[in-house]
């Protein structure tokens, strides 16, 4: 017998509600998804702390190579060694103590750390014979006559950009406390970004970002925000810079005396864009 549910048997109506219900559901399933995320979700995130409290430029940066596209992937196997301590380990011994460019008669690593120029210049000294292009760093301080909503889009574009050409950004967060009638940095860490929205909501102040801690390897989440606080200025709306909002972070956190203001900041960004 014939079958009564032919397209041919059935109602207009029926059939203009059915092909708008196919439509709607292929939109559905085409829809791009709502974050933008790193390549390679699945790596294990490096730990510095199995080679040094003042590694965390090198961890993150090679969390970033770890957590990046098959391309960005051959500059964290082309280390030597079998374990994450072998490894940074390799990235300080082969690159980080090497004389910097940046820093009179002083390592780019030291008990200090790196400072983000540096960390781009072994960046691109790991990548050099990989056929990669140039990995770049940006200062996140708002330009002159730059809004906080200016400067915020521009950052998400910038961690989006990266992500997008399969880098995740390496993120310079920086404590800063008012004290003594100054402003004072108190302290410093690198953390490697994984995944934030493809997109900023109309009027955002903020955007959530889920990151990797190198100080354990650990996965955060927290948001980057324009302050609601003064930071490096003596109003809320002249603060020059955004601030990570990130819960778990004890980043510079001891260093603040009771009744002190500051933030956590969002100083710099090493990436791909």
């Amino acid at each position: 017998m014939r079958s009564l549910l032919t397209t041919a048997a059935l109602s207009p109506m029926f059939r203009l509600a059915l092909n708008s219900l196919c439509l709607l559901l292929c939109g559905t399933a085409l829809a791009e998804p709502a974050n933008r995320e790193a390549p390679n979700p699945t790596a294990v995130a490096a730990n510095q702390l199995v080679v040094a409290g003042n590694a965390c430029g090198p961890a993150a940066l090679l969390n970033a190579f770890r957590f990046g596209n098959p391309d960005w992937q051959r500059a964290a196997n082309a280390l030597p060694g079998d374990t994450d301590k072998q490894r940074i380990t390799a990235i300080i011994r082969d690159y980080g103590m090497r004389p910097s460019t940046h820093l009179t008669d002083r390592p780019r690593w030291s008990r200090k750390g790196v400072n983000l120029a540096d960390l781009a210049d072994i960046a691109n000294e790991m990548t050099r014979g990989q056929f990669l292009p140039v990995i770049s760093q940006e200062v996140l301080f708002a330009k002159p006559g730059e809004s906080g909503e200016t400067l915020l889009k521009r950052v998400h574009q910038y961690f989006e950009t990266s992500l997008t050409k399969g880098l995740p950004p390496v993120i310079s967060l920086r404590r800063y406390v008012h004290r003594a009638g100054e402003w004072q940095v108190l302290d410093a860490h690198f953390v490697t970004l994984t995944a934030i929205p493809r997109h900023l909501e109309k009027g955002a102040v903020s955007f959530p970002v889920t990151y990797l801690d190198p100080w354990g390897g650990k996965v955060y989440q927290g948001s980057i925000a324009i302050p609601i606080h003064a930071i490096l200025a003596d109003t809320p709306s002249a603060s020059p810079c955004l601030e990570a909002v990130f819960p778990q972070s004890s980043v510079g956190k001891k260093l603040v005396h009771p009744g002190e203001s500051g933030g956590l900041t969002v100083a710099a960004v090493l990436g791909r864009w």
